[in-house]
């Protein structure tokens, strides 16, 4: 079948030097559409800028001599700032190209993108598969773009905002991710290849500091397992995954469902370590058990606070002993723990963050992602912010969860970085290293080893730092 003459670059925008490390994973999103746009004949092409150690300049060129007709650029909250100097890049180089900016920050923020941005063409909000392959059927000259759903764009010098699109309820019926774009092969964690897979979207529970409910659904779309299994399959057969990564928002939602993907793994012999993230609430003593029979490494419950009161006002909707249950009962399958916990959420006092880090050296986890509350746009922790009428930094790259973004002024952020800091220098040290090495080195389990040699190189970092 001849190609369509519509060409489409997909950009996974480059680092700028002060925005820090590459992604752990290649990016599924981009994949995915890349997945969708080939199956309907379209040309594309994945620049995957951070891997590929690509910068503006180099990303210029590769555009100039590609000439796409549509340029999409992915735009998370903290290199928001890298993907507007992409999208200023491609109009350089193609001028007659359409860029189109999607996820979860050009989302919440897409009409003041456009206001601001010229180069910037259209917003696709939410999911994007099928709005990215309505664009490109009705590319160049997009006749019809305001009967697209899911997209803001400018007409006559308004903005307009279509409807939401609604979102795709046969997940099976999507394509595999179109790995074969992205160099897989770069993207390693302690020199093992994990690669990422998601087998639903949608979440049921609204917390206040996250947007995944508004992304992609409050309706729980799983695929069914044996799609799920055939993918992991092909992971490791096509792609030589040595690990697998679900990006579900809460992978045990239908514990019957994980069941069954945990059977599935366990009859067809899939014998790859993995690791995933749920709620404490949607587990049981008999699904941890199950999943550590199917080689499930490491999972990571969204504890958030050891006070219940800060939990619920995070409507979270979990209990404290809930947590301690899941905690234990993972620790019991022989499962490594992580546990994420919000630091600084309006209403925390300095008694309550104590609260948190006492609960996290009561249940002893693995491993402990201590976060900064950040007020993601779209988010109603931000209006709580903003509410307040309290100072809140406007420097994107700031926002990854390892910065303190606005001032409580009942709780100053310079002491919880510090009651942060004191907390991890004294978790990550030598009782830490050796029970990672003997969960890892002896019992075999693929996290604990990671851990082991990080909280070493923290050690040594530290000492370093110090002298």
């Amino acid at each position: 079948m001849e190609t369509n003459k519509t060409k489409i670059a997909l950009v996974n925008t480059p680092l700028l030097k002060e925005a820090g490390h590459h992604p752990l994973f290649p990016p599924l999103g981009l994949a995915y559409m890349a997945a969708v746009l080939e199956q309907n004949d379209f040309e594309v092409k994945i620049f995957d800028c951070p891997v590929c150690q690509i910068d503006h300049e180099k990303l210029k060129a590769e555009l100039d001599s590609f000439q796409p007709t549509i340029v999409g650029i992915g735009a998370m909250t903290p290199i928001i700032e890298s993907a507007l100097k992409s999208a200023h890049v491609a109009k350089e180089v193609c001028p007659d190209a359409k860029v189109v900016m999607g996820g979860p920050h050009a989302t919440f923020a897409d009409k003041q993108i456009l206001t601001d941005e010229k180069a910037v063409d259209i917003i696709v909000r939410g999911e994007g598969e099928e709005t990215i392959l309505e664009l490109a059927k009705q590319s160049p000259e997009l006749q019809k773009v305001s009967e697209i759903k899911g997209i803001t764009f400018r007409k006559d010098n308004q903005i307009i905002q279509s409807p939401d699109r609604p979102f795709i309820q046969n997940l099976d019926a999507l394509p595999r991710p179109a790995y074969k774009y992205i160099p897989v092969e770069k993207y390693r964690i302690s020199g093992m290849k994990l690669l990422p897979i998601i087998s639903s979207r949608g979440c049921p529970f609204q917390c206040s500091f996250c947007v995944a409910s508004q992304m992609f659904g409050a309706r729980f779309r799983a695929r069914s397992p044996k799609n799920v299994l055939d993918e992991l399959e092909w992971l490791r057969d096509e792609y030589g995954a040595e690990g697998i990564a679900f990006q579900d928002d809460t992978l045990t939602f239908d514990r019957k469902r994980a069941m069954e993907i945990c059977d599935g793994m366990i009859d067809r012999k899939i014998n790859l370590p993995w690791g995933c993230g749920t709620r404490a609430d949607v587990v049981t003593k008999e699904v941890l058990a199950k999943m550590s029979k199917a080689k499930c490494n490491e999972i990571c419950f969204g504890v958030e606070s050891g006070c219940q009161r800060i939990r619920d006002s995070l409507k979270k909707r979990v209990t404290t002993e809930q947590c301690e249950n899941a905690i234990k009962w993972a620790k019991e399958a022989g499962i490594f723990v992580t546990v994420s916990v919000i630091l600084g959420y309006p209403g925390e006092t300095k008694e309550t963050l104590q609260e948190s880090l006492d609960f996290v050296r009561k249940v002893e986890p693995d491993d402990v992602w201590l976060c900064h509350a950040t007020p993601y746009l779209g988010t109603e922790l931000r209006a709580l912010v903003e509410s307040n009428g309290w100072k809140m930094s406007e420097d994107w790259k700031l926002y990854n969860t390892m910065n303190p973004i606005f001032e409580d002024p009942l709780l100053p952020a310079k002491e919880i970085a510090q009651m942060r800091k004191t907390f991890y220098n004294k978790f990550y040290g030598p009782r830490y290293v050796l029970r990672q090495a003997v969960k890892g080195y002896l019992k075999g389990n693929l996290y604990s080893k990671i851990m082991a040699r990080t909280a070493i190189n923290y050690n040594l970092w530290r000492a370093k730092a110090s002298v």
